[in-house]
């Protein structure tokens, strides 16, 4: 992908999951993307190319190459913390890297060496003991600078259009690990696996050669986790609510209404209404997340009532004034098709992109977790589509993206569903200047 896609990441990381670090995991990245972490103040761990695999001696000179490369053409980014010396996972071995961290030092002395691992007691040969651990609780600190760099991931691995309360728990497992890692300060901090969802091979994955793993789908389309980190910053930058769950009655298990579900939000307090009327109100769960400056609100909506079954209002409270309120449809059926696209500009340098997301949406907007359907696009103007088309709708959203030909002029996206119509967006392409001007 060209540089408007590789900053476009940073900024999804940065402004819509509001994290302030990212692991370049395995590998060096796009200039463009370190460019927008240097803009944005996103933090980075950037480590060389390579998974758990340590070949012979000319094997093992190309890495020291590679963490030479990395080092000369990136040690310009401010961003840039901490220099990932260790091949992903690997057995330790003791004289390949004193030969990565010696020269990742003498290139940069500025700058702490980390090198990720799954042994607990392995040999640290870096100045940062950077360590996955996918367990909960965690394993308590062995070294004095301390940091994980893998959680969760690939043990619950999990979909957009999983059942309600899977898609619940691996919000609430994300929770619990963060939660943890700010109750002892010997942990230097805490990088989840993972972001997005990603493409892999046969012997990996769900069966399709996806990686479930991330809190955003692989178009970069937030599951009910990334909420959670969305909801951790601070309400002067944002007012967040996210609920975790769906508005149904009957996809939870037992009866009577959703349960104990989790609302994701900086606010101090919510109150829930049906059809308008309150039904229950709840603070913070400060009990089970007790080191999380914004818990999770743990929200009983058992045995309410399904006949009839309303739509939902959630009220968000800050210092007892309403600062936010969300509606959630009760009728269950898809009421509009939407598009919307990262950017109505572009190049005509024939390869500037933008992501282009469609979802069926209920009459407030919110996506339809379980609805389907083909969704056929058309385009007029100086420029392609990138995927699929007709495009098949799963959880109710996907994405596509649009590159631009050589040249200006305007681009008309139209998008058609079977039953919720037609859509159309317009992209303005502007001249680009020749190259070398």
């Amino acid at each position: 992908m060209p540089a408007r896609a590789q900053r476009r990441d940073a900024q999804i990381l940065k402004k819509e999951l509001k994290i302030n670090l990212v692991r370049t995991s395995h590998y060096p990245q796009s200039c463009h993307f370190l460019d927008a972490c240097d803009e944005l103040g996103l933090l980075v761990l950037e480590e060389i190319p390579g998974w758990q695999h340590i070949g012979e001696n000319p094997w093992q000179d190309i890495a020291v190459r590679n963490v030479g490369e990395m080092i000369r053409r990136d040690w310009n980014h401010p961003s840039i913390i901490l220099w990932g010396v260790r091949i992903n996972e690997s057995q330790d071995n003791h004289d390949f890297y004193t030969r990565t961290n010696h020269l990742a030092h003498e290139l940069d002395p500025s700058r702490q060496t980390g090198g990720i691992r799954y042994l607990y007691n392995s040999e640290l040969l870096e100045d940062v003991f950077t360590m996955n651990d996918f367990g909960f609780p965690l394993r308590p600190p062995n070294h004095p600078l301390y940091l994980n760099t893998e959680f969760v991931g690939h043990t619950y691995s999990t979909k957009r259009e999983d059942q309600v309360e899977r898609v619940a728990e691996h919000t609430l497992r994300h929770a619990r690990i963060h939660n943890q890692l700010a109750s002892d300060d010997r942990y230097a901090g805490g990088i989840g696996w993972c972001a997005f969802d990603y493409n892999t091979h046969a012997n990996f994955g769900s069966g399709d050669r996806i990686c479930y793993h991330g809190v955003s789908d692989i178009f970069r389309i937030p599951k009910a986790a990334a909420g959670f980190y969305r909801s951790q910053c601070d309400p002067s930058e944002e007012i967040v609510l996210e609920p975790a769950f769906s508005w149904s009655s009957g996809d939870h298990s037992g009866a009577g209404g959703p349960g104990i579900v989790p609302v994701c939000s900086n606010c101090d307090h919510l109150k829930l209404y049906i059809d308008g009327a309150l039904k229950t109100e709840a603070d913070p769960d400060r009990t089970t997340f007790a080191h999380l400056k914004y818990p999770p609100f743990m929200v009983n909506l058992s045995n309410l009532p399904l006949n009839p079954w309303g739509d939902l209002r959630i009220d968000g409270y800050l210092g007892g004034k309403k600062v936010i309120s969300k509606n959630y449809s009760g009728k269950g059926i898809d009421a509009q098709l939407l598009i919307e696209s990262d950017d109505r500009e572009l190049l005509g340098d024939g390869r500037d992109v933008t992501r282009v997301v469609l979802r069926a949406a209920d009459e407030y907007g919110n996506t339809q977790q379980f609805s389907s359907g083909a969704v056929r696009l058309t385009i007029e103007g100086p420029a392609e589509i990138i995927g699929e088309n007709p495009f098949g709708l799963v959880a109710g959203a996907g994405a596509v993206w649009i590159r631009t030909k050589q040249g200006a002029g305007t681009v008309t996206l139209t998008a058609r569903h079977q039953y919720l119509g037609r859509k159309q967006i317009k992209i303005s392409v502007l001249a680009s200047l020749p190259e070398g001007i």
